[in-house]
């Protein structure tokens, strides 16, 4: 059985000719099995160190580090790992240059170092990075089991009507626009809970904690938007109205908790709502 491996890692081997099943090369990752079948699996060598040019000017917030994870605040427009229109700037980089074995991890992506999870460029807040290949595994391990606690504050438009409640809604890249992600029965199994915690008025906003269950890209603000509640300052899933100027999604992680690699007891962090964000609370009655 294949563990510690992260999907993206899976779906580049199926991608590959890498799995086969009854001696037929696979060539789609929702093949349902049956019993009896002969699952064979060629999996490749670790991945090579990392290539990537670390850069010192990238302002990385380290909120704890130990020999086998590092957990940073990561600032809202700085992007997590290199990509498409991203190839300097980015969090990872920045690591690096503080944190050099990194490089050497040898497992996931090239580009992607210790990475197990990631938060969008416009979104603030927690982020745990593996230092080791033993606790990337665990990592991913506990983010397949559905272990890892991840919350987020968020503002959205208009009042909720109950105070607590769960989108689960399937999330993947909308037809129209494949740089857009939508609730799709052709995407992926996504679920969001939130509560309510403060509602405001002039204008009606409410101010939500969000707990992932899953980590779609773009969850959370696909989900608020998809029940009529797009995040205050989204521009891009309908959030961004002239009478609450923000200049970025009202979308923060302010809190993550996970079994620690080394002996697996809970550790949790916190982190306070960026100072832009609670300019845009102050000035909202």
């Amino acid at each position: 059985m294949l563990t510690g491996m992260a999907r993206s890692e899976v779906a580049a081997m199926v991608k590959a000719g890498a799995v086969q099943v009854g001696g037929q090369t696979v060539n789609t990752r929702s093949l349902r099995l049956t019993e009896g079948d002969r699952l064979e699996v060629s999996v490749p060598e670790p991945a090579a160190p990392s290539r990537l040019e670390p850069d010192a000017g990238v302002d990385v917030t380290v909120v704890h580090e130990d020999a086998e994870v590092i957990v940073v605040d990561k600032a809202a427009g700085v992007v997590v790992h290199p990509g498409s229109g991203h190839g300097r700037g980015t969090l990872v980089q920045g690591l690096l240059a503080r944190f050099p074995d990194l490089a050497e991890i040898g497992v996931g992506e090239a580009d992607r170092p210790g990475i197990v999870h990631r938060l969008d460029k416009g979104t603030s807040g927690l982020l745990v990075v593996a230092r080791t290949a033993d606790a990337y595994r665990s990592l991913v391990d506990q983010l397949k089991q559905r272990a890892v606690d991840r919350r987020y504050l968020c503002l959205v438009w208009e009042h909720l009507a109950s105070p607590d409640g769960v989108v689960d809604a399937p999330v993947g890249r909308a037809a129209a626009d494949p740089t857009r992600m939508a609730v799709s029965t052709r995407g992926r199994p996504a679920r969001t809970r939130y509560h309510v915690l403060e509602r405001r008025t002039d204008p009606d906003v409410t101010l939500l904690e969000c707990r992932l269950e899953t980590g779609r890209t773009h969850q959370v603000r696909v989900h608020l938007a998809s029940i009529g509640h797009p995040v205050v300052g989204d521009a891009r899933y309908g959030g961004s109205r002239p009478s609450l100027a923000v200049g970025r999604p009202f979308l923060h992680a302010h809190r993550l908790a996970f079994g620690h690699p080394a002996g697996g007891e809970t550790v949790s962090f916190s982190s306070p709502l960026p100072a832009e964000l609670e300019a845009v609370l102050e000035g909202s009655p």
